[in-house]
């Protein structure tokens, strides 16, 4: 038999601190920070890379490292894709990780040999 689970009456809201956010460098390129339907790994490496370039300059950067760790979120945050905060031990909620890993590697190596 099914048990019913009713939804709490209080939503989880987001752990930690987020007046960063509003200073952030990201704000108006969420195009860069958060993948595209159907995105080809190829893709995924320059876009991921224009972001990692914005946060290299960001007042925020180690703040939204640390909450994209603590709530397991998904895209670019803090300088990390998805994949390096799941090898640094927090991976995303949803698993997604596996074969977009590997698409990730063949599409650097490519790039980097035709360069």
């Amino acid at each position: 038999m099914l048990e019913i689970i009713e939804p709490s009456e209080t939503p989880a809201g987001p752990v930690g601190p987020t007046e960063w956010m509003d200073v952030a460098a990201c704000v108006g390129h969420s195009d860069l920070f958060f993948a595209p339907f159907a995105e080809r790994p190829e893709a995924r490496v320059r876009r991921e890379a224009a972001a990692r370039m914005i946060c290299s300059n960001c007042v925020g950067l180690s703040s939204c490292q640390e909450y994209a760790r603590s709530n397991r979120e998904l895209g670019f945050w803090g300088g990390e894709s998805e994949s390096e905060r799941a090898e640094a031990g927090f991976p995303p909620t949803t698993p997604i990780i596996g074969r977009k890993r590997v698409a990730e590697q063949r599409a650097r190596d490519a790039m980097a040999n035709a360069s």
